[in-house]
């Protein structure tokens, strides 16, 4: 058993309470004070999850996780690809956008077993992160995001299926009453081909892509999340194992995080966390990557809000979200909602609260 004073002196002895066990300890990650080894799975090539960029950087996990402690942060291209490497066990901590953060709270399910993962914290929510359509540079100059949606009607368009673009897509294509003439499940590199190609009218894609293909002239944005009310996310995820085991070095990490969400709340860090993103990204310029955290055709929207804890928004698209991928044929999600202590918001909620601040952390209005 964890020695309760010591827990009570780091003041986490009620998070503890909060812990179930995990059904199986995969991972030792040694008793609460002693350093701990972390893996962490990241997105640098998804700007609504840059904290993890952030953390990577500024290292502000030193200064709240035991001494000793190491933090090894590895690049996910795709959020599954982060999945995949927790239900191995070979990550600990996930950065990701919601549609594999949901997926990966069903690796395990009480009738078989598996790896437990939970949803601890939001990274942040936005309406034009993962909502983004792209048209070819020949399309009508539309009046707003709508228009451009119905002129895809009987159009070749375009997304990786089971993402959030996917979610977005079907969405719009029935708010605006339309049916494309193909909707093909493309990569962004396939898309970006077929765009070059003139094969594509239409995709659907995220930040950073989504700017950089617009700077490069392969595309034009046409609309948003912002033009049909569709909230995007991102959130990370940790295993029970290390929940069960190390709450003290959960804590940690979200201090940790709620730093990263306050320095990139702050406007004048932006040159700087452009910086650390072209450092941790391949073959995208600087102000590429910052266009996409802090531009939008759209001046004056919330470009991302930095929630932290699993606020109404948060829940909201957690709901509609996890819906969808049960609808999927594939079903990524084997029910029509997470389960119960799939989402673990307390964690958070009380570093939240430790440090007197409300949700939202902080807000990045679109110029």
């Amino acid at each position: 058993m964890p020695n309760i004073k010591k827990l009570k002196s780091l003041g986490i002895a009620a998070a503890v309470a909060m812990a179930p066990l995990s059904a199986s300890a995969g991972v030792d990650f040694g008793k609460p004070g002693e350093a701990v080894n972390l893996v962490i799975g990241y997105q640098p090539y998804y700007t609504e999850s840059w904290t993890g960029v952030v953390n990577n950087g500024k290292s502000f996990w030193k200064n709240h996780l035991p001494a000793g402690s190491t933090a090894e942060f590895q690049v996910g291209l795709q959020g599954s690809v982060i999945v995949n490497a927790m239900a191995g066990e070979k990550q600990h901590i996930g950065y990701m956008g919601d549609m594999p953060a949901i997926a990966s709270t069903f690796k395990y399910l009480p009738e078989r077993g598996g790896t437990d993962i939970r949803i601890v914290a939001a990274l942040g929510t936005s309406k034009q992160q993962c909502n983004i359509f792209l048209v070819r540079n020949d399309a009508p100059q539309f009046a707003n995001g709508v228009d451009a949606v119905k002129w895809m009607d009987g159009k070749v368009t375009s997304a990786p299926h089971g993402a959030c673009t996917d979610r977005f897509a079907q969405l719009a294509f029935k708010k605006a009453g339309i049916k494309p003439a193909k909707y093909l499940n493309q990569n962004i590199e396939v898309i970006t081909t077929n765009f070059r190609a003139g094969k594509l009218d239409a995709a659907a894609i995220w930040e950073p892509t989504a700017s950089k293909m617009v700077s490069a002239g392969i595309a034009r944005r046409a609309a948003s999340g912002e033009d049909f009310g569709a909230q995007d996310g991102a959130f990370m995820v940790m295993l029970n194992d290390l929940i069960s085991q190390r709450p003290d070095a959960v804590m940690g990490w979200l201090e940790a995080e709620l730093d990263a969400q306050e320095f990139v709340a702050d406007p004048a860090n932006a040159d700087a966390i452009a910086a650390m993103a072209e450092a941790q990204t391949e073959k995208i310029d600087r102000s590429v990557l910052k266009a996409s955290l802090y531009d939008s055709p759209m001046s004056g929207t919330t470009k991302l809000q930095l929630d932290f804890v699993i606020s109404d928004d948060a829940k909201s698209l957690l709901r509609d979200a996890t819906a969808f991928l049960y609808s999927l044929k594939k079903k990524p999600a084997a029910a029509p909602q997470i389960r119960p202590e799939g989402v673990m918001g307390q964690f958070a909620e009380r570093v939240l609260e430790k440090r007197g601040l409300t949700t939202p952390v902080g807000r990045i209005v679109a110029k």
